[in-house]
């Protein structure tokens, strides 16, 4: 079964998120050996569509497209209408009430005007870019904005901030519809980081180091082979020489969050990967992950993921048989 995926290019889009969905899901197809994922690019008219940084690009179809989607991604966009007023022109306002009623709505950086201008995002948790958070409140205050984190899911409504964000958050949607697995293998190809949660902070005041030997990276690595093992603040920061303090200080600075909180995502991921491709139970892939027990894989889980591990397990399985 192939997803079909429109991208809405609004004059004048931002050209750096347009490409993101195409590369992104392009690629997840190649992993895929197989077309899981159909993207098209489409506009208010067929005419070519203007960046912000003053090319065009030609798009694939007309707003007509979003009627057959079932995912639409609205890139970032300057459009004056979503971005300063409030309001969206009749074209695009009716081109949008005919999408399906199954597609997920999805927003890089500013598109996420155009979908709250829309109505879209109404008492939804949504973010855009950090820089126009304030005025997005004013616009929109019906919005449960999210101005500090990377991306939102809300179930058919994910929002990302600008930029690379979008890339996090089209590898998120890899991740949920073809498992983990294909979605690090998207990552490696793309060179970015396979993984960055979603609540991570947009902005990461310290996030390339002056000195090697001054950053916990090596030590993230390290502990990634050592999530079944207790991992205390002071366990990381002996292994990476410094104080318990400057470790957690410095790691902070480096991921936008607390070591525990870091830890507990990449068991729950780990938990994730043993769910998808064993059939261990529950209690085991909690030992195996580093969660522990079976109570505690079930209390992380749900709050990293939004279900439990048996209904991830579940809809995975499914999903991945019915693709």
């Amino acid at each position: 079964m192939t997803h079909r995926i429109v991208v809405l290019a609004l004059p004048p889009v931002i050209g750096f998120d347009l490409v993101i969905p195409s590369q992104v899901f392009g690629v997840a197809n190649n992993v895929l050996d197989r077309k899981r994922y159909d993207v098209q690019i489409a506009a208010l008219t067929a005419d070519p569509v203007r960046s912000y940084h003053g090319y065009s690009i030609v798009p694939d179809a007309g707003i007509e497209a979003l009627a057959t989607a079932d995912s639409i991604i609205v890139p970032g966009t300057r459009m004056p209408g979503p971005l300063r007023e409030g309001n969206l022109p009749d074209d695009l306002r009716a081109g949008l009430g005919k999408a399906p009623t199954h597609a997920r709505m999805i927003s890089i950086c500013t598109g996420a005007f155009v979908l709250a201008a829309a109505g879209l995002l109404d008492g939804r948790r949504a973010t855009t870019h950090w820089a126009y958070a304030d005025r997005f409140r004013r616009l929109y205050p019906r919005v449960d904005l999210q101005p500090n984190v990377l991306f939102t899911d809300d179930g058919s409504v994910l929002t990302s901030a600008g930029l690379s964000a979008g890339t996090d958050l089209c590898l998120h949607v890899v991740r949920q519809d073809c498992g983990a697995d294909v979605a690090n293998a998207v990552a490696r190809f793309l060179v970015v980081p396979p993984w960055r949660e979603g609540g991570q902070a947009q902005f990461i005041d310290r996030a390339v180091p002056q000195d090697a030997s001054d950053s916990t990276a090596a030590v993230r690595e390290w502990a990634l082979q050592h999530l079944v093992e207790k991992l205390p603040v002071a366990r990381l920061a002996q292994q990476a020489h410094m104080s318990p303090r400057t470790f957690a200080r410095r790691f902070q600075e480096e991921t936008g969050q607390t070591p525990a909180l870091w830890l507990n995502q990449q068991r729950v991921r780990a938990a994730q990967r043993l769910l998808e491709a064993t059939d261990l139970p529950i209690e085991v892939v909690a030992e195996r992950s580093g969660l522990g027990t079976g109570a505690s894989l079930r209390q992380h889980f749900r709050r990293t993921t939004g279900v439990g591990p048996a209904t991830y397990r579940r809809t995975f399985r499914g999903t991945n048989a019915a693709g």
